[in-house]
């Protein structure tokens, strides 16, 4: 079991701190566990015993185990009191053992190796704390559900300069509040109701209206250490922090400021050490970001192994990446905030990336009680409600079954439960007040020109053209064949389209298509198509180019981005380019000489790479060559150029391939943002499309086909 040895150490401190007692008072450990056992042995006489009492009966076990090897051990025991202490923990182990033979699954929890969950280390906890023990203050907090995996498995590290600050700083004072939040026990109204789901349902009918945007204090000052002045809408966030608001989901559109906004509320809240965790391309755009903001706060960005790690940093940055390898040492590090940038990266509960993140934050809440949490995302919504999930778990709003007790609270204030009219629109509001904060530019930022997006079709004429077409059409026909099979095994067609027989179809052909290498999926089609419209694209931006000055390139496949690239070399445009196997200097190397260079007329960018936390706006127009699986991924591709300081207006050019897949995608991609203008703007009018893009983009496929051979649509 974990912290056995802490165990037995808290354990001896309190036999030392009543060295006078007699073993046969009703002191120490030994009257404890005898309650419990008499609990469980009653219970099992009667019959199965419940999961309240097998719990117990594990932990008295294990304690009895314990007490046995500490008074063995215990130079400063007399051989009267040991004899005495180990004739009673014998007598205890007596009556477990005909225990468990009345009820033989509680065997398997006298085994050294049975897995103790979080509840029996609670109550292992409780039962040496009522027995006057003295504990250690790492044994004080139990935390749930931290999936840290063995050093093997994540090949962890601890950086030489941890190891320094660790011997400088041994010893971390924890935050009992913690401790005193996790012995309440939830009660009220909406206990045994299922919660979780309603409150996705709140945000997806967009109930009540209105921007999810908790309510802000008025912005007060706007200068900052770095000498640099805030927006007001940058001010107003920072004043919440200030005034001691502590978790927030801060969902500002791109380009609104939110790195400065994080930084700044970790001044205020003095909530250093301060770990950011960061996708690899922004690394040291955010150690920039802290020289220029907090100026007086040193940062630290964590490359590899960790080697040119200062540990004595104040802020702590982090890729996705290697959090893996530095999760062990980052759990136990005294940080007294944390910052999650481009947060819809760890919406995949199933994800390392989630697994880690998750892992790191439930220590520090654990230790702290009300540390500084930040999810950074203008995009928390990719492709359901349910990307809202393990952001509100990185906060610590939910877990994975209920809210937790300051949500839970808020809930039961509003008297209402989820089969009551209006309780939707409240439950909303009081998920929104945890500190969700959503500004869009058109609100907040008058003086960002606007931006519009713009579609280039373009025909496919030649062979490779007619093999798109082709491949297109076997697609259809396979879609049309999984559908035509599942009816005629029904026994009863009818002339009416069965959209969910459809979306049923197309989620199967998705999943089969990420195991199949061949060109006849989706994903090769569209690849094709991608580097059937490369020239075509990289042509149309540099006649762009010409006319008016630099232009941003966005594309999704290598070879696009290498056709383009030289396209643009061999036509003098001096390009630059960001792609994914870059280190984070080289990156920003690019982004600086298309920022100050003025013979660097164009910068090819993968829209995996370059599409989050980069600045642009030296350019006012951004050709995207493919098009995204997600509205989300475009959005952020061009408000890499429209942002804060942007004094032009933005146009997107999209290249469409006319007559083919591409043009659905395109038109399916504005539909797709439908979503969080419902959830996140209260924006009720607004279309959405339901499941993925692909899923979406093969349904339109099917559905037309399906009605071009006379079938109706329901």
């Amino acid at each position: 079991m974990a912290h056995t040895g802490a165990a037995k150490t808290a354990s001896r401190n309190g036999s030392k701190s009543k060295s006078r007692r007699r073993p046969l008072d009703d002191e120490g450990i030994i009257p404890v566990l005898a309650r419990a056992v008499r609990e469980v042995e009653s219970q099992a006489a009667r019959g199965k015993v419940n999961a309240q009492n097998r719990t117990k009966f594990q932990v008295a076990a294990l304690l009895v185990r314990e007490e046995r090897n500490r008074v063995k051990d215990d130079a400063e025991v007399s051989t009267q009191e040991r004899a005495e202490v180990l004739k009673r923990l014998d007598g205890l182990a007596a009556i477990m053992a005909k225990t468990a033979a009345k009820d033989t699954s509680l065997i398997a929890l006298l085994a050294p190796e049975a897995k103790v969950s979080e509840a029996a280390k609670r109550l292992r906890r409780d039962f040496l704390l009522a027995s006057g023990a003295q504990l250690a203050p790492e044994e004080l907090i139990i935390v749930d559900r931290v999936e840290t995996p063995s050093p093997e498995a994540a090949k962890q590290v601890v950086p030489q300069s941890v190891r320094q600050a660790q011997l400088a700083n041994p010893f971390m004072a924890p935050d009992f509040a913690a401790y005193a939040q996790s012995t309440g026990r939830a009660e009220g109204r909406l206990v045994n109701w299922e919660l979780i789901e309603p409150l996705f349902r709140a945000f997806e009918q967009g109930s009540g209206g209105g921007a999810a945007s908790m309510e802000l204090p008025e912005p007060a000052g706007l200068s900052t250490p770095g000498g640099i002045e805030l927006m007001p809408h940058q001010s107003s966030f920072v004043e919440a922090a200030k005034a001691g608001h502590r978790t927030f989901l801060l969902a500002d559109e791109p380009g609104l400021g939110k790195t400065a906004q994080a930084l700044m509320a970790a001044e205020v809240a003095e909530a250093f050490p301060l770990l950011v965790v960061v996708p690899n391309v922004v690394k040291t755009n955010w150690a920039r970001e802290v020289e220029k903001w907090i100026p007086g706060r040193r940062a630290t960005v964590v490359h590899g192994d960790g080697g040119e790690l200062d540990a004595f940093s104040e802020v702590f940055i982090v890729n996705y990446d290697i959090l893996d390898r530095h999760v062990g040492w980052l759990s136990k590090f005294d940080f007294r905030g944390m910052v999650v940038d481009e947060a819809h990266f760890i919406k995949n509960r199933e994800s390392q990336r989630s697994k880690m993140v998750q892992a790191v934050a439930g220590t520090i809440r654990a230790r702290l009680g009300h540390p500084l949490l930040v999810a950074l995302t203008g995009t928390p919504l990719i492709n359901q409600i349910e990307d809202f999930r393990m952001i509100w778990q990185f906060l610590g709003w939910i877990d994975d079954k209920k809210p937790l007790t300051e949500l839970m609270a808020k809930l039961e204030n509003t008297g209402l439960t989820p089969v009551d009219p209006g309780f939707f629109a409240e439950a909303r509001r009081a998920v929104i007040s945890m500190g969700i904060v959503r500004r869009r530019k058109e609100d907040v930022a008058g003086d960002i020109p606007a931006r519009r997006i713009a579609d280039i079709p373009v025909e496919l004429d030649d062979e490779a053209g007619r093999s798109i077409r082709d491949a297109e059409r076997a697609l259809v026909e396979r879609l049309m064949a999984r559908y035509d099979r599942v009816v005629a095994a029904r026994g009863t067609p009818t002339p009416t389209i069965d959209t969910d027989l459809v979306r049923l179809v197309c989620h199967s052909e998705i999943e089969e298509s990420k195991q199949d290498d061949s060109s006849q999926n989706v994903f090769a089609l569209v690849r094709t198509i991608g580097k059937a419209k490369a020239l075509m694209a990289a042509d149309y931006t540099a006649q762009l180019a010409r006319n008016v000055g630099k232009v941003v390139f966005f594309a999704k496949h290598i070879d696009v981005l290498d056709v383009a690239y030289q396209h643009f070399v061999d036509k003098g445009f001096n390009p630059t380019q960001i792609r994914g196997d870059q280190t984070s200097q080289v990156r920003q190397d690019a982004i600086d000489r298309f920022t100050t260079d003025e013979s660097v007329g164009v910068i090819v960018c993968s829209l995996t790479a370059a599409g989050v936390g980069v600045n642009l706006q030296a350019a006012s127009n951004v050709v995207l060559a493919e098009l995204s699986w997600t509205s989300a991924e475009q959005t952020q591709a061009i408000d890499r150029v429209h942002r804060i300081g942007q004094n032009v207006p933005v146009t997107a050019w999209r290249i469409v391939a006319a007559q083919t897949v591409d043009q659905r995608i395109a038109e399916l991609i504005d539909q797709k943002s439908g979503l969080a203008l419902r959830a996140l703007d209260g924006d009720e009018e607004a279309s959405t499309v339901e499941g993925t893009m692909q899923e979406a983009a093969l349904g339109n496929l099917l559905i037309q086909a399906l009605e071009a051979r006379g079938e109706i649509r329901g």
